[in-house]
């Protein structure tokens, strides 16, 4: 999943990316609200955390512009503790939730997560197919009770599929949401991180559909009639 994170404070912005990083996100930053504007409009982002007291562009107006634009990924807006205004202003732009400064980072990973499993229409953290069991609260995977040891990519590939269960990814899709805005890009390596997914949980969960991309089954069965594993 890939979050951009819009923040002037460095260290404030170094903590947010640091924490989401750590937890398995795909991280972007920008410092101001004009760079953090033509990213949230250019690329494609699963959340956005964004402060409203920006320079170049506050917040609020860099909201505005996004949801002018037709750009629906859910944003947290982070605001002044004192500035209850803000709150309602933020909201009524079109933010999705908000965190008062100070806050702590616990609260901010959680908050996103429920933005997260909102938009998926998913009712808990755990996103279960058959016997696996993805718990994104702490970025960990089991199959029938057993951990199963990922690397952050391949859980962050499995988490994607994972909260758009049932539904056909691209390659394409995969790539834009697996990776950072920098990373040298190539769909060809889904299909090797793909392979390696499945021999690692040993049962049929991610199903190809030839020619359109990969699917997590609804029912682990559902996978069985694709001969690659």
């Amino acid at each position: 999943m890939r979050v951009l994170v819009v923040e002037d404070d460095p260290d404030l912005l170094r903590l947010l990316a640091g924490a989401l990083k750590d937890a398995g996100y795909v991280v972007d930053t920008a410092k101001d609200g004009v760079e953090g504007h033509h990213l949230g409009d250019t690329e494609p982002y699963d959340a956005v955390i964004l402060d409203l007291g920006l320079p170049e562009m506050d917040g609020i107006t860099v909201l505005e512009k996004w949801r002018k634009a037709g750009r629906t990924m859910p944003v947290l807006i982070l605001t002044a503790r004192d500035r209850w205004s803000d709150k309602v202003s933020g909201l009524d732009a079109g933010a999705d939730d908000y965190v008062a400064k100070p806050f702590y980072t616990e609260e901010v990973l959680a908050r996103i997560r429920t933005l997260l499993r909102r938009k998926a229409g998913l009712a808990s953290s755990d996103i279960e197919c058959g016997p696996l069991r993805i718990d994104t609260r702490a970025a960990r995977v089991t199959v029938d009770g057993n951990p199963v040891r990922l690397t952050s990519l391949e859980y962050r590939l499995l988490a994607y599929l994972g909260h758009h269960k049932g539904r056909v990814v691209s390659r394409t899709e995969l790539v834009e949401h697996l990776y950072d805005q920098d990373f040298d890009r190539d769909s060809n390596t889904i299909e090797v991180f793909v392979g390696r997914l499945r021999k690692k949980l040993g049962v049929s969960v991610i199903q190809t559909m030839r020619g359109l991309g990969y699917k997590l089954a609804e029912d682990a069965g559902e996978a069985e009639s694709d001969g690659a594993h």
